[in-house]
């Protein structure tokens, strides 16, 4: 009698080394990263952070979609067109200028000159060795034509023959008197310097090297191109910093580091840190009465435009100058939550803020340090002098030279700090969200092999 029973259908049993054979293999075909497989049969091998969820990259964008077009709409009515004329004054960088060359270089007499040298300051005899210099012009109507100076032996500037130079051009004064040296040529050794930067950032960096030059190109022409002509223009300078530095600091993220959930975190963090500034800035510049009117730069800018808010120069500096510190401080956090989540991706967000504040503390204790010490070596001239002075350590920090840079130090430096768990929280958050722990995987049966039976 027929049995009603199917005959049973074994599987040909495999070797052992079949299935990480075939694996391997399969994975070569695929293009895969092969993985190896722990002794229990099964892998707890995971991948890199998958992203975020669409309704999350929604929430990011009707954030930072309306941000991105108020900027956009404050560049188009704040744009200024160029910076506005004015009659030339005739001083500093606003004086006409010609090239001219060193021609000859003769060791003199200072008194065969009828030059008076300068006694030393430590005393002793003055030097009677001079130089005469022959200038020749180079450029303009009078192209050919030659002046001489006469160098003092105490002249911090010294003459080479053949060196390029600036002359200072006043076409007002009588002939013998029209010329004289301004400043030497740098624009060949500047540019090497440029492109060996260059090649260095492109070599190391690469193709991110390559977009970090182009979001510096960028940078450089919102500055150049909006930001100081519109402040010459008489609109709100703080306004323009803020309208300004956002451009900036949207195009270099996204261009540096892509358009994906990390950046965007990193260019919110970015943003409020630098509104904090701004309002920081406001309240104690006003506070500590600062008129940002300390040099002979803001000088001349104020007689040259008196519309100008110079105290609205003051606060759009500390806005600008802070803003490369705040991207490198928000890229590193954000970039450092996600590599902890990479590493353990059953990690909640209150694990990775934690670890992720500890990474932040050593870079604020390292950032921190950098700006004050990159100030006070902007400053050094004024700190020496501060430092001769006859005069207290408060009453010298309480003017307002010095007031100036305190403020724009440490209104710079509460913004970087407030950036590290700004942006530490909002990194965990966005990249814990919507995302559960990886399920454990059970244990394949083991034994020999598997009879299957028809119903």
């Amino acid at each position: 009698m027929p049995s009603d029973e199917s005959p049973t259908v074994e599987k040909p049993q495999q070797r052992p080394w079949a299935g990480p054979v075939a694996r391997a293999s399969a994975c070569l075909r695929d293009n895969r990263p092969v993985e190896s497989s722990p002794p229990h049969g099964h892998s707890h091998a995971h991948g890199p952070v998958p992203p975020v969820s669409r309704h999350l990259r929604r929430v990011i964008a009707a954030i930072l979609v309306p941000f991105g077009v108020a900027v956009v709409v404050g560049l188009i009515v704040l744009w200024p067109g160029g910076a506005p004329g004015h009659a030339r004054t005739g001083i500093g960088f606003d004086q006409q200028t010609r090239s001219g060359k060193v021609a000859r270089l003769v060791d003199v007499s200072c008194r065969a000159v009828n030059a008076v040298p300068q006694q030393p300051p430590s005393g002793g005899k003055a030097s009677d060795s001079c130089q005469k210099a022959t200038i020749e012009v180079t450029s303009g109507p009078d192209k050919g034509t030659t002046f001489t100076e006469i160098v003092q032996p105490d002249q911090t500037r010294r003459y080479r023959e053949g060196e390029a130079l600036i002359l200072a051009y006043a076409p007002n004064a009588p002939p013998g008197l029209r010329y004289s040296v301004s400043d030497v040529q740098r624009g060949f050794p500047l540019a090497v310097l440029a492109v060996v930067f260059a090649a260095a950032v492109v070599v190391v960096g690469r193709l991110r090297g390559v977009m970090a030059l182009v979001a510096l190109v960028v940078s450089f022409g919102v500055l150049t191109l909006f930001i100081l002509p519109a402040i010459l223009r008489g609109h709100n300078p703080l306004l323009v910093a803020v309208i300004g530095g956002s451009a900036i600091l949207l195009a270099s993220l996204y261009l540096c580091h892509g358009l994906n959930a990390r950046t965007s975190v990193a260019v919110i963090g970015t943003l409020c840190s630098m509104f904090l500034i701004a309002v920081l800035g406001s309240v104690f510049v006003d506070w500590t009465h600062l008129t940002g009117n300390t040099s002979d730069e803001t000088g001349t800018i104020h007689t040259l435009y008196p519309h100008i808010q110079l105290k609205g120069i003051l606060l759009a500096g500390i806005v600008i100058g802070s803003l490369g510190v705040l991207n490198d401080v928000t890229v590193t956090q954000t970039s450092a939550v996600w590599e902890l989540k990479d590493a353990d991706p059953n990690a909640n967000w209150r694990t990775l803020y934690a670890s992720g504040m500890r990474i932040g503390r050593d870079h604020i204790a390292s950032v921190v340090n950098t700006l004050v010490m990159a100030y006070a070596g902007a400053a050094l001239p004024l700190l020496l002098l501060f430092s001769i002075a006859d005069a207290g350590v408060w009453q010298v920090a309480s003017s307002e030279l010095v007031a100036e840079e305190i403020v724009r130090t440490l209104v710079g430096s509460i913004g970087l700090v407030a950036a590290v768990p700004l942006t530490t929280v909002l990194a965990a958050l966005v990249v814990n969200a919507d995302r559960h722990p990886e399920p454990t995987a059970r244990p394949a049966p083991s034994g020999g092999a598997h009879r299957h039976r028809r119903p």
